[in-house]
């Protein structure tokens, strides 16, 4: 049997997780030339590159970032071990953190998180909401172990991560009830001067929809444009128009928000996607939210 170098493999998590060698070497009071040869020594054991330098600093490889995650996971058991130890009591809870960009409808976050997280009792999602480029840099980061979104990695993107299609459907549009019942017997064409609720500009689903309403020779009227899809949603709850949510969780949001459907739009699709930052996924978390939307959310 090979056994592994815990040592070095410490090394190696405070390297990683205090952001370079200068402050893992304060941390342990050791040289940079030091950290870096019991590092190397752990690399030429693994037969595997954990770390590239980029400019001046280290960044993980796709083999080091699935390193970390295993070397998190073991030393934070291991203070759980000295816990049990002494008597305390020790929580065994782990934290999911999962970046969603602000496009993305809570409601499916929600159905995604709870569809998932149901055979993970022990995982507590922690959920950040910010803009899409954000997002992946505070993933590149570690900050994250995950991100929701619309659209997977730009081409070009600096950013090396892997993208995992959760699912596609299509979108549903959503009303008050007087304006629905008004609006659905000549759905599509009644919408010509309908008040919309529509994504910003630039929006791949504001993009999909320009490019359905000209197919269809409708012009809406726009009450409002927002990056938030929830605060959409509201506007509509609240009167204002109307607003087009995945057919997946329209439904849903009907009841919840008092509105009614006016149709269906089959030929604009939306996708989803999980974004890590390796190729395998290693948080049960993640491979649960993935798995439940395959199997269920998006079947």
């Amino acid at each position: 049997m090979e056994w592994l170098n815990y040592h070095h493999l410490l090394y190696f998590w405070l390297v990683a997780r205090e952001g370079g060698l200068a402050p893992a070497g304060k941390l342990l009071r050791l040289s940079q030339p030091t950290l870096s040869g019991q590092i190397r020594k752990l690399e030429q054991a693994l037969g595997l590159s954990l770390f590239e330098k980029r400019g001046r600093k280290l960044h993980l490889t796709e083999h080091g970032q699935v390193a970390f995650r295993y070397a998190d996971e073991i030393f934070s058991r291991g203070q759980e071990l000295q816990e049990a130890l002494r008597g305390r009591q020790v929580n065994h809870e782990a934290r999911l953190v999962v970046g969603i960009s602000d496009v993305v409808p809570k409601l499916l976050v929600r159905r995604l998180l709870g569809a998932a997280l149901d055979g993970e009792p022990t995982v507590i999602p922690v959920c950040k909401e910010d803009r899409f480029d954000r997002l992946l840099d505070a993933l590149a980061s570690h900050d994250l172990d995950l991100v929701i979104s619309d659209s997977p990695i730009p081409t070009g993107s600096s950013f090396k991560g892997w993208n995992h299609l959760l699912g596609t459907s299509s979108v549903t549009l959503l009303g008050p009830p007087a304006l629905a019942r008004y609006l659905a017997p000549g759905f599509p064409r009644s919408l010509d001067g309908a008040p919309m609720l529509l994504p910003l500009p630039g929006a791949t689903l504001r993009r999909n929809l320009d490019a359905w309403f000209d197919a269809q020779g409708v012009r809406p009227r726009i009450a409002a444009e927002a990056e938030d899809s929830a605060l959409l949603t509201a506007f509509a709850a609240d009167g204002m128009g109307l607003s087009f949510v995945p057919t997946v969780v329209a439904s849903t949001a009907a009841a919840r928000y008092g509105l009614a459907e006016v149709g269906r739009v089959d030929a604009v699709k939306e996708r989803f996607y999980a974004i890590s930052a390796e190729r395998r996924l290693v948080h049960p978390g993640v491979r649960a939210i993935r798995d439940a939307a395959r199997s269920t959310i998006f079947a």
